[in-house]
């Protein structure tokens, strides 16, 4: 599951955080798997401690919970929290649509257009690899905003709860019908109209929670 880490950051905390939360993200983990940190530190060659300080960083942020005797698991969590999770995610990306409406440079424009074009040529039919492009795409409009805080948030509340629970509810999408959807979110930031830019992403993540709530609804019958 993990590998003999190579040092990347100041911290060797952060190192470990990051492998955590990739495997997690990429499906490697499941719910209720259970992490136990001396396992970890011998997989990628650490002392316990970086890894109990990642561990416990991704406790706080809510993606994992304490699991007994020093183990930690993924944190499930309820309708209600995804819904205000996406709720959240409104307030966020609708607000970096409206600050980029009109005032996308040509090469902020093509970073933007190439995210999508990666979405457009998978032909892997593993979903996770879907889910990525897709969040790619939607964290990459948010860069173009500049704003650190935001890209913060963008991340906090994927990663915190939306990322876990909807990989495991993601579809494959059809690809004609999210091209489409991620295209016209682009016109909508070239237009200049701040709220309809803000509108059409608002419109956009409330489709994706309702798909999301009706895949729950298919799993609770």
């Amino acid at each position: 599951m993990f590998t003999r880490l190579i040092r990347k950051r100041t911290r060797l905390a952060d190192d470990v955080y990051e492998q955590i939360l990739s495997a997690i993200l990429s499906g490697e983990i499941f719910p209720g798997e259970r992490l136990i940190q001396e396992t970890i530190a011998n997989q990628i060659d650490v002392s316990r401690t970086p890894v109990r300080e990642a561990l416990l960083r991704l406790e706080q942020e809510g993606i994992l919970e304490a699991s007994g005797r020093g183990g930690f698991q993924i944190r499930d969590i309820s309708e209600r929290e995804i819904r205000d999770l996406y709720t959240v995610r409104e307030a966020v990306e609708g607000f970096a649509a409206r600050l980029l409406a009109g005032r996308l440079s040509i090469a902020q424009v093509q970073t933007i257009e190439k995210a999508v074009r990666v979405e457009m040529t998978l032909t892997s039919s593993r979903k996770e690899e879907h889910f990525h492009a897709n969040r790619i795409i939607h964290r990459t409009i948010v860069e173009q905003t500049n704003n650190g805080f935001l890209v913060e948030l963008f991340d906090n509340i994927w990663n915190r709860g939306i990322s876990i629970r909807s990989f495991s509810a993601y579809r494959i999408p059809d690809p004609a019908d999210d091209r489409g959807q991620h295209l016209e979110l682009l016109e909508q930031l070239r237009s200049g109209n701040a709220g309809e830019a803000e509108a059409a992403m608002v419109k956009h993540i409330r489709e994706g929670l309702a798909n999301h709530m009706g895949w729950l609804s298919e799993q609770a019958g």
